[in-house]
């Protein structure tokens, strides 16, 4: 049995709800959608008296029913186009009949030409069941594999393996009917679609949603129950905090996370983000290798490192929140997508900073697109705003993903790639140290450093005794120069960091880390 992790670290049923806000992104629906359908669906299999190991079934079959269904998005984008929007509007009608055609036949397409989304549109109505079963088959394989590398029960797995069939047989993959449909599959089927319901009409939608549909999508016994039940399930859902109900609820108890575990976790979560885009698979693990190594060659500790690592692993989680289109574009971004593209770092950190013991991965994780001369974002923050950890994630994730082939170009070369990060070095954008750091991790032999704004070596030194409060003469006498060859270093000094006194001086050597970040 493994050994509690430390106290206040995080339990897995908090990162599980963590990964969930990511689910919820990529199908369109508010954060804490899935976390308050687990929480319907625990509450409901209280009212049908299951036993407790069938009660956590179902609260961890809800709050991850959907995390196969990202593996299908390039899929899924080829077919619709917005996959986001496509699987939003999936919840609007029954997965059955003429309203479900009509759904399929106007998003198939959407994003093509008139002739060309016609005959999209023709080509997938023609096989209309075989291109669902394809579909499903690589959401419910995808799933199962997830839930196990998440560390959930085998009873969890068989659940996803039913996601998507029916009560009357008519789903998919198995055409599994009634009985023969697990308890914990009935529930969770209910739960999910009678969330979305209460959001948008209340007790008394989301109780007529599940007497319409009774008998063919859910159960007639479990819609019953729901149906006596529903003020007592549902009333005051919406106003509650939702995240700390959901927990309270949640299997395990109070017992954290050991730091393997919590590393295995969050190595599957950033495998489950790396599926949204079959170009980006192993992006995240090669990512947070590459930044761990870097930290290791600065000098920071074993702590930090691991830190560094995790925060690589699971960066691009707000990448849920993009449609697969805008990934895949083989051409320019519109203004509109480029926004959409700025966000992902910031959801990543909305979903991480709720996890109680990942406030600082959340940090870090969030920066990987900032820029030490404030031209990134989310949040266009610069210089020392951005620590050390966050530095180094942003130049390995640069690294990495220009060795990688991507929709718009092909791979660059070891060569180039190091190339392009020593030219974000030289104009301020990444850091120096952190861009030699990950160089010299990558396997490229190391170099002189490149220094901010085209500062020489002897010009840092300068700056770094300058912002520190030395006079000329001291500064003389520190290096062995003469106060007019230091005037001139000064002089120098200025003129290319843009500024004007020692103030501005120092507060450019804060910005660029020259005086805290070692190796410089």
């Amino acid at each position: 049995m493994a050994v509690a992790g430390a106290p206040g670290g995080p339990r897995r049923a908090e990162v599980l709800a963590a990964l969930s806000l990511a689910i919820d992104l990529g199908l369109g629906q508010p954060m804490e959608h899935m976390l308050r359908s687990a929480l319907i669906a625990t509450r409901l299999a209280g009212r049908l008296g299951l036993a407790a190991e069938r009660r956590d079934t179902t609260f961890y079959a809800t709050l991850v029913a959907w995390i196969g269904c990202h593996a299908d998005s390039h899929e899924l984008a080829a077919w619709f186009g917005d996959d986001i929007a496509f699987r939003s509007a999936t919840y609007r009608v029954d997965w059955a009949g003429l309203p479900f055609l009509r759904l399929l036949a106007t998003h198939a397409g959407r994003d093509r030409a008139p002739v060309s989304r016609a005959v999209l549109a023709a080509a997938f109505l023609a096989r209309t069941r075989g291109h669902l079963a394809e579909l499903i088959h690589s959401h419910c394989s995808s799933a199962a594999r997830l839930a196990d590398r998440l560390g959930l029960a085998p009873a969890v797995g068989a659940a996803l393996a039913g996601t998507f069939e029916r009560w009357d047989g008519s789903g998919l993959p198995a055409g599994a009917r009634g009985d023969r449909l697990p308890i914990e599959v009935r529930v969770v089927h209910l739960a999910e679609i009678a969330e979305v319901h209460l959001r948008r009409g209340g007790v008394t939608a989301a109780v007529a949603m599940a007497r319409a549909r009774s008998g063919r999508q859910f159960d007639p016994a479990v819609v019953t129950v729901f149906a006596d039940a529903a003020e007592e399930i549902l009333g005051g859902l919406l106003d509650e905090d939702v995240w700390a109900a959901a927990l309270a609820q949640a299997p395990e108890g109070d017992r954290t996370l050991t730091e393997a575990e919590l590393d295995d976790l969050l190595t599957a979560i950033g495998d489950f983000a790396d599926l949204k885009c079959p170009f980006a698979l192993g992006h995240s693990r090669g990512v947070a290798d590459l930044a761990a190594e870097a930290a290791r060659l600065s000098g920071l500790p074993e702590p930090d490192v691991r830190l560094v690592r995790r925060a690589g692993l699971v960066h691009d989680l707000g990448r849920m929140g993009v449609p697969t289109t805008i990934w895949e574009k083989p051409g320019p971004l519109s203004e509109a997508e480029w926004e959409r593209v700025r966000l992902h770092p910031y959801l990543t950190g909305r979903i991480l900073r709720r996890v109680t013991g990942l406030e600082q991965v959340a940090l870090v994780a969030a920066a990987h697109h900032e820029r030490l001369d404030g031209s990134g974002y989310p949040l266009g923050a610069a210089g020392a705003a951005l620590a050390p950890h966050a530095r180094l994630l942003a130049a390995a994730d640069v690294y990495h993903s220009l060795r990688e082939p991507r929709p718009h170009r092909p791979a660059r070369d070891a060569v180039d790639a190091a190339e392009i990060l020593r030219q974000q070095a030289r104009e301020s954008r990444l850091d120096a140290h952190a861009v030699d750091a990950v160089l010299l991790a990558a396997g490229h032999p190391r170099r002189r450093p490149a220094h901010p704004a085209g500062l020489t070596g002897r010009e840092v030194q300068v700056l770094r005794l300058l912002a520190t409060g030395g006079s000329n003469r001291e500064i003389a006498r520190t290096l062995s120069i003469s106060e007019k060859t230091v005037r001139n270093h000064v002089e120098h000094i200025y003129a290319k960091a843009g500024v004007t006194n020692r103030t501005g001086a120092g507060l450019f050597a804060l910005e660029h880390g020259i005086t805290g970040l070692p190796g410089r």
